[in-house]
């Protein structure tokens, strides 16, 4: 291990691209790994297989570790709970165990959704209290990392919006698919969030990565970074209706914490 090497899990997605482009401009060696969508540039890695993420850390040596990688999909996580899991605490898990067995600086992306959304903006030591499936397995992920490994950072992020390669990326482009359908639908009207660049986390990110560097303890426990602005995904979508000039009277707002 020497020097700036970076590698970063779940680097083919929406954050992931972000912080490769991120450090790659600023002169850090970079590795990314991937699964399902592996390309060019990137090593097709299974997380939830030890062995596999072992073999990518002797080799490369990386001075820092982000661990972006995670299943966030409502269906996926439904449909395969047992698997979501595996990756998101199990994965994470023996993440954090390798990062200590090589001695690297692990920063693990989290999210607000550890939270209920109903009185943020949150503090870090604030009691979490997830209400869907992702929030629950990300809190989950936390404490496992915690409980392995010290020279570790936590960054919760909100929902994040970027550069797409289609609209389900991100949750905030996901509701323009809403809009645009013109089908009547609930929109949680509750839970407030701040969305948030990909480019900027990137940033903040490599801010962490940097410190850590020369001052581990310094960059260890839990941050959080967002945008300033609040919206709830209803009033999301009524930006994104007027923008684009699309009516929005199709979604209905609902005042309550939607579970799920």
């Amino acid at each position: 291990m020497a020097g700036r090497k970076l590698l970063v899990t779940g680097a083919s997605g929406l954050l992931g691209r972000a912080i490769l482009k991120c450090f790659e401009s600023d002169g850090w060696e970079v590795q990314g790994l991937a699964f399902t969508r592996a390309r060019e540039g990137l090593l097709k890695v299974d997380l939830k297989d030890a062995t596999q993420v072992k073999t990518v850390m002797d080799e490369f040596r990386p001075s820092v570790v982000v661990h972006s990688a995670a299943e966030r999909r409502p269906d996926k996580l439904q449909k395969d709970v047992e698997g979501s899991r595996l990756l998101n605490v199990s994965a994470t898990e023996n993440i954090a165990q390798i990062c200590k067995e090589y001695g690297c600086f692990l920063i693990y992306i989290s999210t607000d959704y550890v939270f209920d959304g109903s009185s943020p903006p949150y503090k870090p030591d604030a009691k979490t209290n997830p209400l869907n499936d992702y929030g629950i397995s990300k809190r989950d992920g936390e404490e496992k990392c915690m409980g392995v490994y010290k020279d570790m950072a936590i960054l919760r992020v909100p929902i994040l919006y970027g550069e797409i390669e289609n609209l389900d990326e991100s949750a905030v482009t996901t509701i323009f698919k809403l809009v645009q359908s013109g089908i009547t639908k609930q929109i949680s009207d509750f839970e407030r969030r701040y969305p948030t660049h990909t480019n900027d986390v990137a940033m903040v990110i490599k801010q962490i990565a940097e410190k850590s560097l020369s001052n581990r303890q310094v960059c260890q426990g839990i941050w959080h970074y967002s945008g300033k602005e609040c919206f709830t995904k209803y009033t999301m979508a009524l930006v994104m209706g007027e923008a684009f000039g699309i009516d929005t009277s199709h979604l209905k707002p609902v005042k309550e914490a939607m579970i799920g």
